[in-house]
């Protein structure tokens, strides 16, 4: 039945030779990760007014200056990543350079902060999907979180159905939305030029405002940086590229970089042309679209797109994420469960960790996750800083043809990225200090499982010195719960694995069963030992493994083996299986971290 089930939400197995049809070419790839960096154009100028308010209307003005410093920056991270993705075409974005240029840790601090930041990509987006939703029908706002965590695993089952399936069925979405966008911003365009918007619903450029600081004006440009969000996932994801893969990502690069400049700035304009105020109930674009068309079918259309892409830019980090954590778990760092291909030849152990973590995160913030934005921020800033410092130290040693001048591009992306971090942390410090506590955490945790990869690799390594001790003998230990086929099937097989010691085991839960069920077996199998246990609490995994660590102890010393037979009678419904290997079930569970026990089950199966 799950198999079933599983068959019907992802589709059949692909074989490992189908790799091949499952890159993306450049217009799929663009949907897919450029989602999420076009869709914070519908919260990044909002963030930037939400900031400016906190002075007056008056100061809404210096949303455009503070746009154009934006948008300076979009262009340096555009040229800096362009040349990772020539510089490094295997992908590994911004964990790859660090590790390889600045050192291990620098690498691990990049990596920790992106795989963080990829599931706060999805909490944020779909949450800001969510309440694109709520905002034109304000009746679901009770149904936030549920609505947020149907969406998440809506999209989790379509990615594990694999990327290019997903990309056909996502594509659409996106490029309604930059359509959507477009189209408001040529019509918001030509109300102006038509003089069918009055002047004096915006403040004039230049006006004086009184309170105005340079701190405050490095917060709205710090909080208007939320809109770069997502620019590095193309060099992440260069292995998904259909062959020239670098080519096609760096096209891929410049053309996401594009847009999202036209469309920020577009937005950011409009915003202050038409004299827009944040509200908490309405977002930004709502209101744009509202005195643009007013509430009719093209009001809607934005919504309904906006909506989309907000959700569908979590696309992005289901994208990148199980690539960053497949070169983490290649290099040891994280589980290598996650450098396994999935049935439909996705890292599905990763896509699947991405969706639950992130819905975790929805519902321990009840779906409000706007105070995440600044620490999803600044955790882009950081790998941002690390691989252009790490691409700088690359030139200065390689010194390849043209150096200089790529020394330069990253020289400024590093600086800009380097400043624009620096001012989170300072004009945010209340919501941005928990990165100082989870990062050295999170590096803590990769070394950690890199020491036990290590451990465990030297001790099976054939070129260790230490000598193997010989085995002197083997015990083996069967349960049994009766005298049966089962039981007799199981004796006869541990008899023919060693000469030394069969255990039978017995728990009795009363004084008159165990002494009846030691008679029974004396005359049944008279040379097999039985020790009986009796159980006060009615329990049989308590004093079985009570027992089974107590012998594993004495064999211990004498470099006995000590192997757990399990009787398993598998009937003709497997579903039955659930019934009878309770037990079964538990003590293999229990065991499957001792050192010195073998555990396996002796299958009896029910003719036919």
């Amino acid at each position: 039945m799950l198999s079933a089930v599983k068959r019907l939400l992802i589709g059949r197995p692909l074989k490992s030779n189908e790799l091949g049809d499952q890159k993306l070419n450049k217009l799929k790839a663009l949907a897919i990760l450029s989602s999420d960096a076009l869709s914070s154009v519908a919260y990044g100028p909002e963030q930037i007014l939400l900031v400016l308010i906190t002075i007056s209307a008056v100061a809404f003005w210096y949303s455009l200056p503070i746009a154009v410093g934006v948008l300076f920056l979009l262009t340096a991270l555009i040229l800096s990543y362009r040349q990772i993705i020539y510089a490094y075409p295997h992908g590994g974005g911004a964990y790859v350079v660090s590790k390889e240029n600045l050192g291990r840790n620098p690498g691990l601090i990049a990596g920790g902060s992106l795989l963080v930041d990829y599931i706060l990509t999805v909490a944020v987006s779909v949450s800001a999907g969510t309440d694109a939703i709520t905002s034109a029908f304000p009746g679901l706002h009770p149904y936030t979180v549920p609505i947020a965590v149907v969406l998440v695993i809506f999209i989790t089952i379509l990615n594990l159905r694999g990327i290019t399936e997903s990309a056909s069925i996502l594509a659409y979405p996106v490029y309604l939305f930059v359509l959507a966008l477009f189209i408001m911003l040529v019509v918001g365009l030509f109300h102006i030029t038509s003089g069918d918007v009055p002047s004096n619903l915006h403040p004039h450029f230049g006006t004086p405002v009184a309170g105005i600081s340079l701190f405050l004006l490095l917060r709205a440009f710090a909080s208007g940086c939320s809109a770069l969000t997502g620019v590095e996932a193309i060099s992440n994801a260069i292995p998904n590229f259909k062959d020239p893969a670098p080519k096609n990502a760096a096209k891929t690069l410049m053309a996401m970089g594009s847009l999202l400049a036209v469309l920020f700035t577009g937005i950011v304009f409009l915003a202050y042309y038409y004299g827009i105020t944040p509200k908490t109930e309405e977002t930004v674009v709502s209101q744009i679209a509202e005195a643009t068309f007013g509430r009719n079918i093209f009001y809607y259309f934005i919504q309904g797109t906006t909506a989309l892409i907000l959700i569908l830019a979590a696309n992005t980090g289901y994208s990148a994420f199980p690539l960053l954590a497949f070169n983490l778990a290649k290099d040891k760092f994280i589980p290598r469960m996650f450098t396994m291909r999935g049935d439909r030849l996705g890292y599905s152990n990763g896509i699947i960790t991405l969706g639950a973590t992130s819905i975790l995160l929805i519902i321990i913030f009840n779906g409000q996750t706007e105070q995440l934005i600044p620490l999803y921020a600044v955790g882009v800033f950081i790998p941002f800083t690390l691989s252009q410092t790490g691409m700088l130290v690359k030139w200065v040693r390689e010194k390849p043809k043209g150096w200089m001048g790529k020394l330069i591009t990253n020289l400024i992306g590093a600086l800009i990225s380097f400043t624009v971090m620096m001012i989170f942390f300072i004009t945010k410090f209340g919501q941005v200090w928990a990165v100082l506590i989870f990062l050295p955490l999170i590096v803590l945790m990769f070394h950690s499982i890199k020491k036990h990869y290590d451990a465990v690799g030297e001790q099976l390594s054939l070129k260790s010195c230490e000598p193997i001790l010989p085995i002197e003998g083997n015990i083996i230990i069967v349960p049994v719960a009766g005298m049966t086929h089962v039981v007799e099937n199981s004796i006869n097989y541990a008899k023919s694995l060693t000469a030394d010691q069969v255990i039978a085991v017995y728990v009795a839960f009363e004084r008159e069963d165990e002494k009846s069920f030691e008679e029974k077996w004396k005359k049944w199998q008279p040379d097999v030992r039985l020790v009986t246990l009796h159980s006060y609490y009615r329990s049989v995994i308590q004093p079985l493994t009570k027992f089974i660590d107590t012998v594993e102890h004495k064999a211990s010393e004498s470099n006995y083996r000590v192997t757990v037979l399990i009787p398993q009678f598998i009937p003709k419904k497997s579903w039955h299986n659930i019934l009878h290997n309770q037990s079964s079930l538990l003590i293999r569970a229990y065991l499957l971290y001792k050192r010195n026990v073998v555990v396996t089950t002796v299958p009896f199966h029910l003719k036919k």
